[in-house]
């Protein structure tokens, strides 16, 4: 594997790594994988941020990622949580959240979220959705990794901490751990 030839060496230096120890690096380290490395790869490492107690939880995290995302960026991840949740328990969060409209919506069965609707979502919001989701299907923590492998400028607004996990994670699966 090619990529693992090329970055393999720095990875080396994540290994044992705790989230709290991240080399000044991170940021550069992390463009040099998202670069070389699988998208599967990547996907595994941001998993694992997501789930690590070292990181803040899954919800705040998602929507942090949410409140910097663009509009259709907002739209997939809301319609990731809506599949993942459901449309019902999404809208009875949207409708406590201030976002009533687009809760009446969603409540009259399901349908995509448009970019343009999205913006109308609080990230505070997209944290009780994303917290629910998680809570009812853990898997959806890999659904917006596999999103997020496709946006790593947003991933690195997460801190070198939850890039060292990730980063941590890469270099054991390149170790076949």
């Amino acid at each position: 594997m090619d990529w693992m030839n090329q970055i393999g060496g720095m990875l080396q230096k994540y290994l044992g790594t705790e989230a709290d120890q991240a080399p000044h690096s991170v940021d550069d380290d992390f463009d040099q994988v998202t670069q070389a490395a699988p998208k599967s790869a990547l996907s595994d490492g941001l998993a694992a941020a997501f789930r690590s107690d070292q990181t803040p939880p899954f919800g705040q995290m998602a929507a942090q990622l949410f409140g910097r995302s663009n509009g259709q960026q907002k739209a997939n991840i809301l319609n990731t949580l809506i599949s993942m949740a459901g449309p019902a328990l999404v809208s009875q969060l949207l409708s406590r959240g201030g976002s009533s409209g687009l809760a009446g919506l969603l409540g009259g069965g399901a349908r995509q979220i448009t970019p343009q609707e999205a913006e109308q979502v609080s990230p505070q919001a997209v944290e009780e959705i994303a917290s629910h989701a998680e809570k009812k299907d853990p898997s959806v923590i890999d659904r917006l990794s596999d999103f997020y492998a496709e946006h790593p400028s947003l991933v690195k607004t997460l801190g070198g901490a939850a890039l060292t996990i990730a980063l941590a994670k890469i270099a054991q699966r390149q170790q076949g751990g």
